[in-house]
Parts: C-alpha cells; sequence; structure tokens
C-alpha cells in the first residue's frame, strides 16, 4: 500500500528499508515533467538525502550491471530512476542482521512511469537493460571510493534474470558468488 505525501506515493518493499517512491508525473502535448526529490517528504520519513554524487548510464538493451554496492566506511544509499527506457532492477540483501539476509527482489523500472527506488545500505544493486538506450539515474549518499566498490556475481543467488546471453562487463563477470561473500555490513 501506498502513502501519498506531497504528491509522492511511498511503498515498503518486502525487504526491510527499501521502498519505492512513485512521483507525480504531469503530462501534456509537450511530453512529461517529473519531479524525482524533495527534501520535504525524505526528511518527514526519515530518510536519507545527503546525496554527495550523481551517476547516470546508458546501456544496450541485455546489458546486465550489477550487482554493485560499496562496503563500509564508504556505504551509501541509493536513489535509482529510469529516466529513459526500461529496466529489470534487482536487490539484493547482504546485511548479515537483517531478517531478510540473501534475500533478492526486483522490480521493473519504465522512463514515465514516475518510480524511483531507495535503496538503503548494506544491499546490492543492479539491473537488466530491456530496451536500447536505457538511461539510469544514481544519487549516492557517499563519494566514489575505490578500494570499497565491490560486487556479487550476478548469477549466484538464484535469481532468473530472465535472458540467455546477457552482456556484462569483465568487472561484473569477475565477482566472487554470493556464497563466497563475507558481509562488513553487520
Amino acid at each position: 500500500m501506498y502513502v501519498l505525501i506531497n504528491n509522492m506515493e511511498i511503498k515498503k518493499t518486502g525487504l526491510s528499508g527499501l521502498l519505492i517512491l512513485k512521483n507525480n508525473v504531469l503530462q501534456d502535448e509537450r511530453g512529461c515533467f517529473c519531479k524525482t526529490f524533495n527534501e520535504e517528504i525524505f526528511t518527514k520519513n526519515g530518510l536519507d538525502f545527503h546525496f554527495k554524487e550523481s551517476y547516470y548510464s546508458i546501456s544496450h538493451k541485455d546489458v546486465i550491471r550489477g550487482m554493485h554496492f560499496q562496503t563500509p566506511p564508504h556505504e551509501h544509499t541509493k536513489l535509482v530512476y529510469v529516466s529513459q527506457g526500461a529496466i529489470l532492477d534487482v536487490i539484493l540483501d547482504l546485511r548479515k542482521f537483517s531478517p531478510t539476509y540473501g534475500q533478492c527482489t526486483y522490480f521493473e523500472l519504465n522512463a514515465g512511469d514516475g518510480i524511483a527506488l531507495y535503496i538503503p545500505i548494506g544491499m546490492a544493486h543492479g539491473f537488466r537493460s530491456k530496451q536500447n538506450h536505457t538511461i539510469v539515474n544514481y544519487l549516492q549518499t557517499s563519494m566514489y571510493a575505490k578500494e570499497h566498490d565491490e560486487g556479487i556475481l550476478y548469477n549466484s543467488f538464484h535469481f532468473d534474470w530472465q535472458i540467455e546471453k546477457p552482456i556484462l562487463s569483465k568487472r561484473d563477470l569477475s565477482f566472487i558468488s554470493f556464497q563466497e561473500f563475507k558481509s562488513p555490513f553487520k
């Protein structure tokens, strides 16, 4: 169930702290307009919004990016949304203390649907691009730290990516399996 707050709906998911934010999308003959962040809403809901960096990626169809995260002391919360195209977005809980440790969930995000994911510290994030030229936007609460930038092998945690021949980077293919992973998120 969504809770409507200042034209933004917030919905809890099965993974503690992972939220779906449904933004108001205004459409007319020119196209659409969508507000993706509102400080007042984040403050009222106790959400970390001290974003330090913002990125976007452009992906071809069938590209998988992930499963990425940063370890302490450079861990971060992410706000993720799609501004062009569509993705299958996947989140894996890496927090040892969590009752959902090792569980994953997924969402379909599309440009124009107004959906953003609020991904808390201690979760790995990845996605499969469903269209060419898909643009995914990320806001993060910590700066990129190469020595703390890690990942989990995309096919090691029993998730069906619904694709036979994904396109992955050498780096993403070199990640350790979830079974080998020793969680620093206590």
